[in-house]
């Protein structure tokens, strides 16, 4: 079972701040699974407009978070690692629905099942948590692709 750190995380990932949505990877099973986390902070930049009164993480953000998870499983899977010539794209959201708030303080926990890999077309089954209650969940299709 590996684990990533934030160091490993931007080597293969080329998110930034604030994009940048993995903190952490606790388990990657190449081919299977991975658990990865997002620490929530206050200083977040979109919980000044989102919502002043009521910081929310916004759902995209939460499927954002999955996908770059997914992202990093799809590297170890492949046995690749992107360079400036490829991006990892959505290709589809499906099923997602949100069923609890994330706000400052919360740890988003991700787990993301590799459903199937086929013609270069990765489908992942994700679920995001804060405790043991289910936040975000929802089936991706992501892709990799060479730009010129």
């Amino acid at each position: 079972m590996k684990t990533l750190d934030i160091h490993q995380i931007l080597k293969l990932l080329p998110h930034r701040y604030p994009f940048l949505l993995v903190d952490r990877v606790l388990e990657l099973e190449e081919g299977k699974r991975i658990k990865a986390i997002k620490n929530v902070t206050i200083n977040e930049p979109f919980f000044t407009g989102h919502f002043p009164h009521r910081p929310v993480m916004p759902g995209v953000l939460m499927l954002e978070a999955m996908a770059q998870s997914a992202a990093l499983l799809s590297f170890a899977t492949a046995g690749v690692a992107p360079d400036d010539k490829t991006v990892y794209y959505f290709a589809g959201i499906d099923g997602a629905r949100f069923k609890r708030p994330v706000e400052p303080g919360d740890q988003l926990v991700m787990d993301v099942e590799l459903i199937r890999h086929k013609a270069g077309i990765y489908k992942f089954k994700g679920v995001s948590r804060v405790g043991a209650d289910i936040a975000c969940e929802a089936e991706l299709m992501c892709t990799m692709r060479t730009i010129a």
